[in-house]
């Protein structure tokens, strides 16, 4: 009989706050094990830029945290790949220990698989067991390509990934699809021993079986962390199962809120140094305030599209920005989202009916609690035109001329309005360009620094 164990990580998101318990865990699971091997594995989405000491380092404190901690292998998650330029993706694993197990992703330039993954990693256990572990990322195919990465479908690249570990006795497949594509890649892939999930933030507490493949998931930002544990005869897989164990559960001790606290200290200090504008007065996040700042984000916006008219919405903007000078924690405190400009082109008569989508939901998202595609604040609020008006008879102008039906406008939105379900039109009619690698806050401490020079 030979027993293998497994504990894993996913969509930890940069929560610090849950990081130490975190780490105990894990090596508290290595040190006690009575398997004969153990694994650590992490499913993507380790970092966000939410969190101002991962904004500061470009993730690299994440890595960091997880070579303390000798992960065997991970696996890539959108936060990763595209929460950074092409460049910083390209060099955000190369102080790690571990590899990275992505099969989907690749260079345009070079058409090959990025520098820095490999398809899959054999591991042999003490018992010559052989044990193939291969990954696949969510493939974003509209975004991918902005940052200059051609990413595959999984129906094109899995096939070729259990090729690599076909006489592998286990096969493991570290999954940033969710769990959807989990449960049709379990459906048509008995062969797959164990799928370890993410991305979509689902729990399995004690797993989940479907087709003879167990699926595995740990939930969100580090709330829950799981265990695999696999029996063996004569390296054939008998026995398989799962659980998880809640965070919450675990011993706080005394230096942990200390050690969180020093994270954030530390991001807010590295951005506070890095100097962006010298603002005059006060630009006020209440969007009827004479100097309310969406009005000047929605300059920066147009600017930045060369737009004719724009849209955005005030609770993007979660903080005033105070007179004087203005640092990147100035910007990352009022706007940690990960959302980019999006500069969109439609005919007049597509320019009205988004227009109609936007006055119907007014009242409905001027209060709704808004989650997810992006978004880091709380409420969507109320949306803000710039150039459009809309008269009683539901006419509308662009800088106070009637749209043409057949006129082609040019508008300054935010991928994030693509992403949402509200306003429809945008992507049935849009020619719509998404505007990477820069996050809206970047976008905007652009223009700041040019209007309000230090």
């Amino acid at each position: 009989m030979e027993k293998i164990q497994i504990v894993h990580t996913n969509d930890l998101h940069s929560h610090f706050e849950n990081f130490p318990r975190v780490a105990r865990f894990i090596e508290d699971s290595r040190k006690n094990s009575v398997a004969d091997d153990f694994y650590l594995f992490d499913i993507g989405d380790a970092m966000d830029r939410a969190h101002p000491l991962t904004e500061a380092t470009n993730g690299q404190i994440n890595i960091s945290w997880m070579n303390s901690l000798h992960y065997d292998a991970i696996t890539i998650g959108n936060n990763e790949g595209l929460g950074n330029s092409h460049e910083e993706l390209e060099h955000l694993y190369d102080k790690a220990n571990f590899p990275v197990i992505l099969g989907n992703l690749y260079d345009q330039k070079t058409e090959k698989l990025a520098d820095f993954a490999q398809v899959s990693k054999i591991f042999t256990t003490k018992q010559q067991t052989t044990i193939g572990v291969i990954g696949l990322t969510a493939p974003f195919i509209l975004t991918y390509p902005l940052l200059k990465w051609d990413i595959h479908l999984v129906q094109d690249i899995l096939p070729k990934s259990l090729q690599a570990v076909k006489d592998c006795d286990v096969v493991i497949l570290l999954s940033h699809l969710g769990v959807s594509m989990d449960r049709l890649i379990a459906s048509k892939y008995p062969e797959i021993d164990v799928i370890i999930g993410s991305h979509t933030h689902h729990l399995f507490p004690k797993g989940e079986m479907d087709n003879g493949v167990l699926l595995a998931a740990a939930g969100k930002y580090g709330q829950n962390i799981g265990t695999i544990n696999l029996e063996l005869t004569n390296h054939r897989v008998i026995a398989k199962s799962a659980f998880t164990t809640k965070t919450a559960s675990l011993k706080v001790l005394d230096g942990d809120q200390k050690w969180v606290q020093a994270q954030l200290d530390r991001g807010n200090d590295l951005l506070s140094q890095r100097k962006v504008a010298n603002l005059p007065h006060t630009l006020s996040s209440d969007y009827h305030d004479k100097n309310a700042i969406i009005q000047e984000a929605l300059s920066a916006m147009l600017e930045y599209t060369g737009a004719e008219a724009g849209v955005l919405s005030s609770g993007l903007f979660l903080d005033d920005l105070p007179k004087g000078i203005v640092t990147e924690k100035n910007l990352h405190d009022i706007l940690p989202h990960a959302i980019h400009g999006m500069k969109t082109k439609m005919t007049g008569d597509n320019v009205w009916r988004l227009v109609m989508e936007m006055e119907k939901n007014r009242l409905y998202l001027r209060t709704h609690q808004q989650k997810g595609m992006g978004f880091r604040g709380k409420i969507f609020g109320e949306l803000i035109y710039r150039g459009i008006t809309v008269d009683n008879k539901r006419n509308v102008y662009i800088n106070g001329q009637e749209l043409r039906p057949n006129q082609e406008y040019t508008l300054a939105l935010l991928d994030h309005y693509l992403f949402v379900p509200y306003f429809p039109s945008i992507e049935i009619a849009g020619d719509n360009e998404i505007m990477y690698p820069k996050f809206l806050r970047s976008v905007f401490g652009d223009y700041l620094s040019k209007k309000y020079p230090i």
